[in-house]
């Protein structure tokens, strides 16, 4: 489904029209759309339920995106959420997900984060995701002082090298995440680290931005292997999340449909643990990138041009403090301009931060901007406010959501000088 397309050679996104937006809230701003965000959720869930994945459950990333009011929305079809510091853990309540739908990950889990989720009513968390043996030690710590049961799940580091950038990469020994087989394996007879800790699941992630399941499909057959070695009743298996979205055109064609992501996950479950096993556990998710990055863009503005001989810079005014994926990982996002014209020259599209990797695209083909023309950068929905910062001592740009009804409003105002410290 193409939700950028032209009407009357003026863009809209998901049949808004940018520059009517762009004429009351000014540039930079990333703007959302909660029926694209709603599809994408829904169609993520009921792949799973079609596939007939026991009881599955359905933990966002908060990590990608933890604007409240999306999260609001995810809440209320029915989320949990993956966080990964009190911070997440507390925005993610506050947006209506039910502790007992959450999945604490993470490797530098504070003790004062510990305390403050094993506090919570009832039975807490759905599970904290232990990524070492002394983090283990701590929580169980910390549940006897409080006189509570810490649900335990293990992150499984299953040694794969799956096909993604290397910093998005964590399901290798070489990785700071998850604890290798033996390792797990060797907590489970000794008493002192389960007084007040159950053990209820394992997990396994292996990276983001996974377009090849290969590596998945390996990764989740040792997750099986070291559930079963485990002996232990486990309410549920945790297979991660990291699937990507085709952020450049040749991606299309690799891009993992969802029935095709959720059968592989049911078969490879059947074949090396239900079969094998009484246990009927349920299967967990943590999806990110593909909920919410294609719910969102980043408009911008041109500045100006800049000619160094063979070199054109169109210089406009967001920034990589903004979203930083190009600059981090040289991602590729798609530039689109405002209003519809030919491409007609190569240029570089480049903002104000004073770092040459502040560019948004290099050598791309575009119509013949001029200062004040909009050019937007797509598939900003998932690490995009979340990764940005204050570099330059620049405000954080505008967050607006688009309703059902294409109703616009603002759900994080735009810094001025007076926000910073």
């Amino acid at each position: 489904m193409n939700d950028l397309n032209y009407k009357n050679k003026k863009l809209q996104f998901a049949k808004a029209d940018i520059l009517t937006i762009a004429k009351k809230h000014k540039t930079p701003f990333f703007l959302y759309s909660e029926k694209i965000l709603t599809q994408n959720y829904l169609s993520f869930s009921n792949g799973a339920l079609a596939a007939g994945l026991i009881d599955p459950l359905i933990c966002f990333a908060m990590k990608s995106n933890p604007n409240k009011e999306l999260v609001k929305i995810l809440a209320k079809l029915g989320s949990g959420a993956d966080i990964v510091s009190g911070g997440e853990l507390k925005r993610a309540l506050e947006a209506g997900i039910p502790a007992e739908k959450i999945v604490f990950s993470g490797v530098g889990k504070t003790e004062e984060e510990i305390i403050f989720a094993l506090k919570l009513k009832g039975k807490g968390l759905n599970s904290f995701n232990v990524e070492s043996i002394e983090e283990l030690e701590l929580i169980n710590l910390c549940a006897k002082k409080l006189k509570r049961t810490a649900r335990i799940c293990f992150r499984l580091n299953p040694v794969v090298k799956p096909k993604t950038h290397k910093f998005i990469s964590t399901g290798n020994k070489t990785h700071k995440f998850g604890l290798l087989e033996k390792d797990i394996i060797s907590t489970l007879g000794d008493k002192k680290y389960w007084s007040h800790s159950s053990l209820v699941g394992l997990s396994v992630h292996i990276g983001s931005q996974l377009l090849d399941l290969k590596a998945t499909k390996k990764a989740l057959e040792r997750l099986c292997e070291v559930a079963l070695k485990t002996n232990m009743p486990i309410e549920f298996l945790d297979v991660g999340g990291g699937l990507g979205v085709d952020y450049h055109p040749n991606e299309t064609h690799k891009l993992p449909r969802i029935d095709t992501y959720m059968e592989i996950i049911a078969t490879t479950l059947e074949k090396h643990f239900y079969s094998k096993s009484k246990l009927k556990p349920r299967v967990v998710f943590e999806p990110g990138r593909r909920i919410v990055a294609k719910a969102g863009i980043f408009v911008m503005k041109v500045l100006r041009n800049k000619i160094s001989e063979e070199n054109h810079f169109v210089i406009v005014d967001g920034g990589m403090n903004d979203f930083m994926r190009p600059s981090l990982y040289d991602a590729y996002h798609a530039l689109i301009p405002v209003k519809e014209a030919k491409a007609s020259k190569e240029c570089h599209i480049v903002g104000p931060i004073c770092e040459t990797s502040d560019c948004f695209g290099s050598n791309r083909l575009l119509p013949e901007l001029k200062s004040g023309d909009l050019i937007i950068l797509k598939d900003t929905g998932a690490y995009g406010y979340s990764m940005g910062s204050n570099y330059n001592l620049r405000g954080r740009p505008l967050e607006l959501l688009m309703d059902q009804n294409k109703k616009l409003k603002v759900i994080n105002k735009a810094q001025d000088y007076s926000d910073l410290t």
